[in-house]
């Protein structure tokens, strides 16, 4: 397997992967995800590669600055025949020495691209083809020594004109320093992205596991090769992305208390939620195939501006035979161990867990939490989570056990447990079914729908746990007490659990609508190199 790296060599521990591939099917594009972070998207990459052996995997890591990842979590499977991975947050150049004039002509069509996405009608069919030829015509640019390259945006008298023009006519926060370095940190990957776009080896498809960077990426290679995009969402990106801006702390708000205004959102948020959004659009419109895991964000997905007739969905699917023979190892005794699964991150709401299990411990004094996941990637969080677990008496209570092997956790523990603020269609809760686990979760996500069912014959099945409001820890304690402290509801719930999995949230389901993705899209780039050749073969090259 090829292995590539930008910004500084390759890990010694990811050596023994080395292996040489010039081109491959399927060409994974990851943001922060497989293989070095470990978690429910990773596990699903892990397993979507692991379901369809006979086709060759690619994969291009986004990530934001090596620091921030260890040693890959995952062993790559033997159909991985390339990996490369990029860091679209290093070497931030701080020189500002102005290095040419700067093509006049080429930041005049920036400035159109910007007023497009400013006016966007997802509505309007005409509005979405002219900002695609509009940005099919910067794309060359961007190339090294081209009118638009990263020199010239960093660096050139040109884009000082711009960017102070852009400031006096749009910024609403008083700092020039701050909008400066905000409109750099910002646009710099995607010069970075572009020229990953320009040397990724050849795939006869590109897979893409989010928007964001990695979907801008995919929408390049779709420009760029004209070769089928799919996209797989599991949590819609820029909402998730909203929720880490608006928790953010590093974004300034440099308005005196007479300026701000409790109704807005500060500019610089406002400007990064944009940056956003306007990626999206772009994925939205150059994939082939949209794909959500369950309905409402199907909507969303087309909300934000996805062709309605390109998306649909694709629940997540777990490994049945694997996980159902984890029942026959539990006891009889229902184990009084609430167990949330998950890394130790703000969007988990580890926090409202931990105050939770004061009550559960108060009336239930025999009960334990469970804390499976890493946390390596929020430590002042983390450590946060540890301080509130000591002040509240709790550190005998409140185990923090890092990761776990699913199958060593699951016949240990009682309930399944998400606090979590977002969710899309989460794994655990299927495999804790799967394995003969009730979960209580907030009402986030689908959970709602594989906790009490989607359709009358699923609801008939019965509720597998329980429901509670986001960030209330009274409520998420009163229900995880319920199915713990009796037996004949936990009972109930364990066997809806099992049914729901059973009859719709199969591996082999899965796997049978992706095995139609990729042969579509697969059969698809095949139809167009064949017309593509008989067409060279009719018209001879001129010189």
């Amino acid at each position: 397997m090829s292995q590539v790296t930008s910004s500084s060599p390759a890990q010694a521990d990811a050596d023994r992967y080395q292996r040489r591939a010039d081109s491959c099917d399927v060409m994974l594009l990851l943001e922060g995800t497989f293989p070095y972070v470990s978690g429910g998207v990773s596990s699903w990459v892990n397993q979507i590669i692991r379901g369809f052996p006979h086709l060759r995997f690619g994969l291009c890591f986004i990530g934001s600055r090596r620091q921030d990842y260890g040693a890959p979590k995952y062993a790559l499977p033997d159909n991985v025949v390339h990996l490369e991975t990029h860091y679209i947050h290093e070497n931030l150049s701080a020189t500002q020495v102005v290095r040419s004039r700067g093509d006049a002509q080429a930041f005049a069509m920036m400035d159109q691209l910007h007023g497009m996405f400013r006016a966007y009608d997802r509505s309007d069919s005409t509005s979405n083809s002219a900002l695609a030829a509009q940005l099919a015509e910067l794309i060359p640019m961007m190339a090294d020594g081209g009118k638009l390259d990263q020199d010239a945006f960093l660096f050139s008298k040109q884009s000082w004109d711009y960017l102070t023009a852009q400031y006096r006519t749009f910024c609403t926060d008083p700092s020039f320093v701050d909008y400066f370095w905000t409109v750099r940190i910002m646009h710099q990957p995607v010069w970075t992205l572009a020229r990953v776009a320009r040397n990724l080896i050849p795939a006869r498809c590109y897979h893409t596991v989010s928007t964001g960077y990695a979907g801008f990426l995919g929408s390049l290679m779709k420009m760029q090769t004209g070769r089928p995009l799919i996209l797989s969402e599991h949590g819609i990106y820029t909402k998730e992305r909203k929720i880490d801006l608006f928790q953010s702390e590093w974004i300034r708000d440099n308005r005196n208390v007479f300026e701000k205004d409790a109704s807005q959102i500060p500019y610089f948020r406002e400007m990064w939620i944009r940056f956003f959004e306007a990626l999206g659009r772009m994925c939205y419109q150059a994939s082939n195939q949209i794909v959500a895991l369950y309905e409402t964000n199907r909507l969303r997905q087309i909300i934000d501006g996805a062709p309605p007739e390109r998306t649909r969905n694709i629940p997540n699917g777990i490994d049945l035979p694997r996980l159902s023979a984890l029942r026959a190892q539990r006891s009889e005794k229902i184990p009084p161990v609430l167990c949330l699964l998950g890394r130790v991150v703000p969007i988990k709401d580890v926090k409202t867990f931990i105050r939770a299990m004061r009550t559960v411990v108060n009336q239930y004094p025999e009960a334990e939490a469970w804390i499976a996941g890493p946390e390596d990637e929020d430590p002042s969080y983390a450590a946060e989570c540890h301080a509130i677990a000591e002040g509240l008496g709790l550190v005998d209570k409140v185990k923090f056990l890092g990761y776990q092997k699913i199958d060593e956790l699951m016949p240990k523990i009682g309930l399944v447990v998400l606090s979590s603020i977002s969710e899309a269609l989460p794994l655990v809760l299927l495999e804790g079914f799967a394995a003969g686990v009730p979960g209580v979760a907030t009402d986030v996500g689908s959970c709602r729908q594989l906790i009490y069912g989607l359709s009358e014959e699923d609801q008939a099945l019965g509720a597998a746990g329980d429901v509670v409001g986001i960030a209330e820890p009274q409520a998420l304690a009163q229900a995880a007490l319920k199915l713990l402290t009796d037996p004949q509801r936990w009972y109930a719930a364990q066997a809806a659990g099992i049914a729901r999995v059973e009859r719709y949230y199969t591996q082999q389901m899965m796997f049978g609508a992706y095995r139609e993705l990729y042969d579509n899209a697969l059969a698809e780039q095949g139809a167009a190199a064949t017309g593509a050749a008989a067409t060279a073969l009719r018209c001879p090259v001129q010189h």
